[in-house]
């Protein structure tokens, strides 16, 4: 994610040092797409960094990273012929067992130098262009200072009280967050989508809970007529929640994994992962049709629901059936328009299948959809019953923009999609977006587009929670960047 409002930083520690020679340029195919009264442009691939899988933060836990990434504007300078700058990347509820785990949620911050490529990177520099590395990693607590957890909520819930309203809650006691989309907001703090709640929360620049935004009821996980916001993981015991879906609500799993703040800082964007369950989220192949929520950003800590549109993802063929391709974030250009990050599934490094069918970057435009905010489909009417949309109801129009498989771009960097299923071929989940300006007066509009993946704390050398791990099948799945330059007018503000 990414807070739109860039200034020049003042003095950053230097981090990785960097040597890069510069060759021939390859021309690159440069595309555009235009949607909301705005065109815009990709201009190609140009730097790929990593972390180590093996990484550990400073608590000696097993660094994973990429569910959500937020650019610290007063960090990032021109530096000679490249940049540096940091960011804030945040893990999602730690290394997936049979059942969840007492995770500490947490927020990483990086440090990195850039050295954007000119045209076909040398052999021993291709994935160096951007060098990062772990500067520091702070814990997330509630409103009462006390750690959150990744354990799943099973059936707990902590009663509302305050301002905070009904709240996840583990069988240890503690507030439950699966985390998926940072904002840094200009103050230092951050917000930060869920997929248990789903919820929107507020912390401040330490870690603490400030406030929590409940999603309108038709997004609330309702099991009998309660609320649950159990995913059907395992608990204690052993045992999976009953029935294991959601009746109404958020499926499993499947919360706001997408969240955006507008240039000028006056609305938040909210996505849900995909179509909630009423709304055709009870099929895989009727799952399409998901929701954008439009906050007004005035008051952070009283998010005031103001849109709501219904988007169509991206569907594939899968296998000669129709698959849904579950949106993994998303990048607000305004409060009309913003870049979704979608993808396939069980396809990567990492895992048996080689091969993704989908992973693109698309443009949704919001200009002519239907507003449903506060109306009957914000209650438990459905506006899209097994996957139909509601006759009255318009949909946001989609429209490709990146292709994070094109091999020809990959190749120029050793990477690949598909076969052979090594390090150098991408991994599953490709989930965290954001962007900084390339600061170069001839192209005011152009900005540097990072894009990162969640490793899902694969490694073969791993430890968290107080108990060494190794990821199966020999998995050791390095977090990546990838960095392409775009044209992306009206986001100075």
């Amino acid at each position: 994610m990414t807070f739109g409002c860039f200034k020049l930083g003042h003095g950053l520690q230097a981090v990785l040092a960097a040597s890069v020679v510069l060759v021939p340029v390859l021309a690159f195919a440069e595309s555009s797409v235009s949607a909301a009264g705005m065109t815009i442009a990709n201009k190609g691939l140009v730097a790929i960094g990593r972390i180590a899988a093996s990484q550990r933060d400073k608590f000696g836990e097993t660094f994973g990273s990429g569910s959500g990434m937020a650019i610290d504007p007063t960090a990032w300078q021109k530096d000679g012929a490249g940049y540096r700058g940091a960011l804030w990347l945040l893990p999602d509820r730690g290394y997936n067992v049979e059942g969840t785990t007492d995770y500490n949620d947490r927020l990483n911050r990086i440090e990195f130098r850039l050295m954007p490529a000119t045209g076909t990177p040398a052999t021993d520099l291709q994935q160096k262009g951007m060098e990062a590395r772990l500067a520091d990693t702070i814990l997330l607590t509630d409103d009462q200072g006390k750690n959150m957890t990744g354990l799943d909520p099973e059936a707990g819930v902590r009663a509302a009280a305050g301002k905070l309203p009904a709240l996840p809650q583990a069988r240890n006691g503690k507030v439950s967050l699966d985390p998926e989309a940072v904002i840094r907001l200009k103050d230092g703090s951050f917000l930060i989508s869920d997929e248990y709640g789903p919820y929107i929360y507020h912390f401040a620049a330490d870690g603490k809970m400030i406030s929590a935004t409940q999603p309108p009821k038709a997004l609330l996980p309702m099991r009998k007529g309660e609320l649950n916001f159990s995913s059907n993981n395992v608990d204690a015991g052993g045992k999976k929640p009953e029935p294991k879906d959601p009746e109404t609500g958020r499926q499993n799993n499947q919360g706001l994994e997408g969240m955006s703040m507008t240039p000028d800082g006056k609305f938040v964007i909210a996505l849900l992962q995909s179509a909630t369950r009423q709304d055709g989220g009870d099929s895989g192949s009727t799952r399409m049709n998901t929701r954008a929520l439009v906050y007004d950003a005035a008051d952070i800590d009283n998010l005031k629901l103001v849109h709501e549109y219904v988007v169509p993802l991206p569907t594939f063929d899968n296998k000669g059936k129709v698959a849904v391709a579950a949106q993994s974030e998303i990048l607000a250009l305004s409060d009309k328009a913003f870049l979704m990050l979608a993808r396939d599934s069980n396809n990567g490094q990492g895992l048996k299948g080689d091969t993704s069918v989908y992973r693109k970057i698309d443009l949704v435009d919001l200009t002519a959809a239907t507003d449903i905010a506060n109306s009957e489909f914000d209650g438990l009417k459905p506006v899209a019953p097994k996957g139909v949309v509601d006759a009255g109801v318009k949909v946001a129009a989609v429209t490709d923009f990146i292709d994070l498989n094109n091999n020809a771009e990959l190749g120029r960097f050793g990477l690949h999609n598909g076969a052979p299923n090594d390090k150098n071929n991408l991994s599953e989940k490709w989930e965290a977006m954001s962007i900084a300006p390339v600061l170069d007066a001839s192209a005011p509009d152009d900005y540097f587009l990072f894009v990162a993946n969640d490793n899902d704390f694969l490694t073969q050398d791993g430890f968290q929670v107080g108990a060494a791990y190794k990821a199966e099948g020999g998995a050791e799945v390095d977090t990546m960047f990838q960095v392409f330059r775009v044209t992306l007018p009206g986001m100075a503000k």
